[in-house]
């Protein structure tokens, strides 16, 4: 990546990808904002694979925020516009803790859907267990992030896939080495 000591936004896309298309606009718009204090950075994984590989990009578009070489937020998936100013915000202040949870609108639509189905699968006599099962995930996704349990298990988790890439990177700095 960047040598600066600027925060960076690494966007990682594919020109195959539909969803970086769109987002690709906005993107630069957001980036333009932020001009000077934020520095935004596209990388192809088509063309460099390696890059994916050593941030443990698994599917496109994602964004990788680095802040003094260390990453400090990544998102997955095609973001709209408050989306995409919460993360370039994240950077310029060196937290993931900027970043927008559900809007109140997303929220009382994902809790109304989940009781629709839940109430559907009362009525229905055969695979309400299925009606249930996807009205109680809409609920869940609902108030995901204000779970306790939730968090802790992601917090457990982010810590070990942090401790994983970790590892990989040393490792490959490692082979690199010894390939010299």
């Amino acid at each position: 990546m960047s040598d600066s000591d600027r925060p960076q936004v690494v966007e990682f896309w594919a020109p195959w990808c539909v969803p970086c298309r769109q987002m690709a606009p906005i993107l630069q718009r957001v980036a333009e904002r932020y001009a000077g204090r934020v520095e935004l950075t596209k990388i192809n994984v088509d063309e460099q694979p390696e890059q994916a590989r050593t941030y443990g990009v698994m599917a496109v578009p994602a964004l990788v925020v680095l802040r003094q070489g260390q990453v400090i937020l990544r998102r997955t998936g095609a973001l709209d516009e408050v989306g995409l100013e919460a993360v370039f915000a994240a950077a310029e202040q060196g937290s993931a803790a900027a970043l927008p949870v559900l809007r109140p609108f997303d929220r009382l639509l994902r809790s109304g859907a989940g009781v629709l189905l839940l109430g559907a699968s009362v009525l229905v006599s055969q695979a309400g267990w299925v009606l249930a099962l996807l009205g109680a995930a809409l609920l869940f996704s609902a108030v995901y992030d204000r779970c306790p349990v939730y968090r802790a298990v992601r917090s457990a988790l982010t810590q070990r896939r942090k401790a994983k890439q970790r590892d990989w990177q040393s490792t490959n700095s490692r082979q690199r080495s010894e390939d010299e």
